[in-house]
């Protein structure tokens, strides 16, 4: 556990020391002589060190005082230049964004082509992973994420709505509910989804579903393309398909999801224009997409 003085008695310690003078480092900090001398000796007394020799008309630094600036300094000038860096950074034209590895597979990447011929001053960063994110640790300017609420903290926007619904190859000619019995069930890691899709469409007396697990939705979804079954999947993640004619739905029975996809950032940098640009170019992907899986 680090152990660390008062703030404020550092500041007024480094001024005084630099300019050997609490008047001067008063009127740098804009407080009183009073408040300075105060501080430090606050410090001081935290330390159990004696910093400066206090004499008449003169202010000068013990050799511990001595010492103890050049590491203060040290650290100060280190702050400011990582400020300045993380600052420079932020109000740059790069920017990372975050997502799953689904949402980037199937919605995200096929469209990048059409936000950089628009904006090629912004220098886009995706990065895709299925770990959870941290947007210091990470260096993260932006997230795309499922989430059901749990957004404390975070400035946050609603991408899309999701849905479960059945897909498969037109390949497969699938017309009426009966037909789900000549072909394999696709599943990602569990078969409770398809269990509840089946109740709802009145198949729950249908064989235990059968057919191959996996373990991300794209791969349920890239299967069911070639015709390998039927997958259950999320609306968004196979709108494209769906509008490229590579997949159907045979059936307009859904389940609903109490998740959705959020466009999420931290609040200070929420307003930034490359934040803005990209915020916006999302939304109106997913608007365009919305009227387009209407007009089918």
């Amino acid at each position: 556990m680090r152990y660390l003085p008062s703030l404020n008695g550092l500041k007024a310690f480094e001024a005084a020391a630099r300019h050997e003078s609490f008047t001067r480092a008063a009127e740098e900090l804009c407080v009183t002589q009073g408040a300075v001398s105060h501080k430090v000796k606050a410090l001081e007394e935290e330390l159990g060190i004696k910093l400066f020799k206090r004499e008449p008309r003169r202010l000068s630094l013990t050799s511990a005082g001595r010492n103890y600036l050049h590491i203060i300094r040290d650290a100060f000038d280190n702050i400011s230049m990582g400020t300045e860096q993380l600052l420079q950074q932020q109000n740059s034209n790069a920017l990372t964004v975050c997502t799953s590895v689904n949402f980037a597979a199937k919605w995200l990447v096929h469209r990048l082509g059409r936000f950089t011929d628009a904006h090629p001053e912004i220098d886009l960063t995706l990065s895709a992973t299925s770990r959870s994110n941290d947007f210091a640790r990470d260096n993260i300017d932006l997230l795309i994420s499922t989430s059901e609420g749990n957004l404390t903290g975070l400035h946050a926007t609603r991408l899309c709505k999701e849905e479960l619904v059945p897909v498969c190859s037109p390949s497969l000619n699938i017309k009426t509910l009966s037909d789900l019995k000549k072909h394999p069930l696709l599943h990602l890691d569990y078969r409770d989804d398809w269990l509840q899709w089946l109740d709802k469409a009145g198949l729950g007396d249908l064989e235990r579903p059968r057919g191959t697990v996996m373990n991300r939705v794209s791969m349920t979804i890239d299967a069911a393309v070639n015709g390998q079954g039927v997958a259950l999947a999320r609306t968004a993640l196979v709108a494209n398909d769906l509008i490229q004619k590579r997949l159907v739905r045979p059936f307009d029975i859904s389940l609903n999801v109490a998740f959705a996809y959020w466009i999420i950032c931290p609040p200070a940098i929420a307003n930034l224009p490359k934040i803005v640009t990209f915020r916006n170019w999302l939304l109106a992907e997913a608007a365009e997409e919305e009227k387009a899986l209407k007009d089918l």
